[in-house]
């Protein structure tokens, strides 16, 4: 919905609603602080199709006339990920404007050279979910402790040098890679036992909040 919109669904719904009880439209639109020909609007489109009527419509036109060709398309395409060249210097080659194949270049996801593979130009794809649960990440945060009076970047190497080190704490960390909720805790160093049970407890509280994990993916080789 847009965000200047004056009426959501539902206050669509009372509009129409005010009107079917035997208000006028112009009372309605009053009472409603929108203009006369706004409510009419959907007046008519309730009549037409009931409730869907109410909804948000597409603002994307149903053809363009003047949009490039699928084969021109295919041609950028192609010499952007053969010779990866920028838009400026591909807009000679198939004599578009720049801007034009800027847009093409976003529109088939080339439009940086960092998601592309070098040698071959296809695209590379990151990690995608489609809902809580399908993959989990888990990893650990190895935390050097502080001593009290702060440490060497506080008060320097030639005081802290010959202090003795307070080891380091770690933290276990699971987080949903489609939601990105996370569970975290200390969990003592990185070893099998430790994993593991921190595994058993990161699903445990996973269920309880409704989801259910399918697939792990971590670098802990030893956990």
């Amino acid at each position: 919905m847009h965000r200047n919109a004056p009426l959501t669904p539902a206050g669509r719904f009372r509009l129409v609603q005010r009107i079917e009880s035997g208000w006028t439209v112009t009372a309605a639109a009053e009472s409603m602080n929108i203009s006369r020909q706004c409510a009419h609007k959907w007046w008519r489109r309730y009549q037409a199709e009931g409730l869907t009527g109410l909804e948000d419509r597409s603002s994307r036109p149903h053809s363009c006339p003047h949009r490039t060709p699928a084969r021109t398309e295919r041609r950028i395409v192609a010499l952007r990920r053969s010779r990866k060249l920028g838009p400026a210097r591909l807009a000679g080659i198939v004599g578009v404007p720049a801007s034009t194949v800027h847009r093409v270049l976003v529109r088939h996801g080339v439009n940086r050279l960092a998601w592309m593979d070098r040698p071959t130009g296809r695209v590379i794809r990151r990690i995608e979910t489609s809902r809580c649960g399908e993959l989990i990440h888990i990893d650990v945060k190895k935390l050097a402790r502080i001593p009290d009076g702060g440490g060497h970047r506080k008060l320097g190497r030639a005081i802290t040098k010959n202090r003795p080190g307070l080891g380091y704490t770690h933290i276990h960390t699971a987080i949903d890679a489609y939601s990105r909720l996370a569970y975290s805790e200390f969990a003592g160093p990185e070893n099998p036992n430790n994993c593991v049970t921190f595994l058993d407890r990161a699903v445990a509280w996973f269920t309880t909040q409704g989801i259910h994990i399918e697939r792990i993916l971590t670098d802990n080789g030893n956990g």
